[in-house]
Protein backbone atom coordinates (compact mmCIF):
# COMPACT_ATOMS: atom_id res chain seq x y z
CA UNK A 1 0.00 0.00 0.00
CA UNK A 2 0.82 3.77 -0.16
CA UNK A 3 0.29 6.78 1.14
CA UNK A 4 -2.15 9.18 2.55
CA UNK A 5 -3.36 11.57 0.09
CA UNK A 6 -4.83 14.59 1.11
CA UNK A 7 -7.11 16.04 -1.19
CA UNK A 8 -9.37 19.43 -0.18
CA UNK A 9 -9.92 22.41 -1.54
CA UNK A 10 -8.41 24.81 1.23
CA UNK A 11 -4.77 24.21 1.00
CA UNK A 12 -3.86 25.93 4.27
CA UNK A 13 -6.33 23.36 5.74
CA UNK A 14 -4.95 20.30 3.67
CA UNK A 15 -1.43 21.58 4.65
CA UNK A 16 -2.09 21.52 8.43
CA UNK A 17 -3.98 17.80 8.02
CA UNK A 18 -0.76 16.93 6.64
CA UNK A 19 1.65 18.30 9.01
CA UNK A 20 -0.56 16.44 11.89
CA UNK A 21 -1.18 13.19 10.17
CA UNK A 22 2.85 12.99 9.61
CA UNK A 23 3.53 13.86 13.36
CA UNK A 24 1.09 10.74 13.87
CA UNK A 25 1.64 7.53 11.88
CA UNK A 26 4.94 6.46 9.89
CA UNK A 27 2.33 6.15 6.80
CA UNK A 28 3.90 9.05 4.10
CA UNK A 29 1.06 12.11 3.94
CA UNK A 30 1.26 14.20 0.54
CA UNK A 31 -1.55 16.68 -0.57
CA UNK A 32 -2.48 16.39 -3.96
CA UNK A 33 -4.89 18.04 -6.23
CA UNK A 34 -6.65 14.75 -7.87
CA UNK A 35 -6.24 11.41 -5.54
CA UNK A 36 -4.53 7.92 -6.86
CA UNK A 37 -6.96 6.02 -5.68
CA UNK A 38 -5.19 2.71 -6.28
CA UNK A 39 -1.80 4.10 -4.95
CA UNK A 40 -3.41 5.46 -1.80
CA UNK A 41 -3.79 3.55 1.62
CA UNK A 42 -6.07 7.10 3.04
CA UNK A 43 -7.66 9.31 0.91
CA UNK A 44 -8.88 12.40 2.99
CA UNK A 45 -11.47 14.26 0.42
CA UNK A 46 -13.90 17.23 0.86
CA UNK A 47 -16.98 17.91 -0.52
CA UNK A 48 -16.10 19.77 -3.23
CA UNK A 49 -13.41 17.19 -4.17
CA UNK A 50 -16.01 14.20 -3.64
CA UNK A 51 -18.31 15.89 -5.58
CA UNK A 52 -15.87 15.57 -8.95
CA UNK A 53 -14.86 11.90 -7.86
CA UNK A 54 -18.04 10.64 -6.21
CA UNK A 55 -19.80 8.44 -9.20
CA UNK A 56 -15.90 6.31 -9.49
CA UNK A 57 -15.00 5.91 -5.84
CA UNK A 58 -12.67 2.25 -6.40
CA UNK A 59 -12.12 2.14 -2.59
CA UNK A 60 -14.68 3.99 -0.70
CA UNK A 61 -13.55 2.12 2.75
CA UNK A 62 -10.35 4.43 2.17
CA UNK A 63 -11.96 7.55 2.08
CA UNK A 64 -12.09 9.83 4.90
CA UNK A 65 -14.77 12.78 3.78
CA UNK A 66 -14.92 15.52 5.62
CA UNK A 67 -18.44 17.46 4.26
CA UNK A 68 -21.68 19.61 5.23
CA UNK A 69 -23.91 17.96 7.92
CA UNK A 70 -26.72 18.02 5.92
CA UNK A 71 -29.14 15.32 4.34
CA UNK A 72 -28.18 15.51 0.63
CA UNK A 73 -24.42 14.98 1.58
CA UNK A 74 -24.51 12.74 3.97
CA UNK A 75 -27.07 10.55 1.31
CA UNK A 76 -24.56 10.85 -1.04
CA UNK A 77 -21.60 9.60 0.85
CA UNK A 78 -23.33 6.41 2.17
CA UNK A 79 -25.01 5.53 -1.33
CA UNK A 80 -20.99 5.72 -2.35
CA UNK A 81 -19.91 3.58 0.47
CA UNK A 82 -17.86 5.88 2.39
CA UNK A 83 -17.91 5.15 6.48
CA UNK A 84 -15.97 7.81 7.58
CA UNK A 85 -17.92 10.64 7.08
CA UNK A 86 -17.10 14.24 9.24
CA UNK A 87 -18.58 17.32 9.63
CA UNK A 88 -16.20 20.60 8.30
CA UNK A 89 -17.00 21.71 12.11
CA UNK A 90 -15.42 19.07 13.37
CA UNK A 91 -11.40 19.75 14.79
CA UNK A 92 -8.53 18.43 12.78
CA UNK A 93 -7.85 16.20 15.40
CA UNK A 94 -10.82 14.28 14.98
CA UNK A 95 -10.17 14.06 11.73
CA UNK A 96 -6.49 12.68 11.92
CA UNK A 97 -8.52 10.03 13.98
CA UNK A 98 -10.28 9.38 11.42
CA UNK A 99 -7.53 8.75 9.10
CA UNK A 100 -5.69 6.75 11.62
CA UNK A 101 -9.04 4.18 11.91
CA UNK A 102 -8.72 4.18 8.12
CA UNK A 103 -5.57 2.75 8.09
CA UNK A 104 -6.00 0.51 10.34
CA UNK A 105 -8.59 -0.91 8.60
CA UNK A 106 -6.44 -0.80 5.18
CA UNK A 107 -3.55 -2.27 6.98
CA UNK A 108 -1.41 0.60 5.87
CA UNK A 109 -0.40 1.63 9.76
CA UNK A 110 1.63 -2.11 10.40
CA UNK A 111 5.20 -2.10 9.82
CA UNK A 112 6.14 -4.15 7.07
CA UNK A 113 8.87 -7.52 7.83
CA UNK A 114 10.42 -9.39 5.72
CA UNK A 115 8.47 -12.66 5.88
CA UNK A 116 5.89 -11.28 4.13
CA UNK A 117 3.62 -10.62 7.22
CA UNK A 118 3.12 -7.29 9.27
CA UNK A 119 3.57 -6.80 12.89
CA UNK A 120 0.24 -8.73 13.36
CA UNK A 121 0.78 -11.65 11.89
CA UNK A 122 -1.60 -10.93 8.92
CA UNK A 123 -0.29 -11.10 5.38
CA UNK A 124 0.74 -8.24 3.55
CA UNK A 125 -1.33 -6.90 0.36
Amino acid sequence: MGNIQVALSDAAKADALRALLARSTPVPVVCVDTPDYDGASVVVLDGERFGESAGSLPHPERVVLITRNDAGHLSAAWDAGVSSVLSDQDPLNTVVLAVLAACLRSGAAWPKSAGGRNAQGRPEP
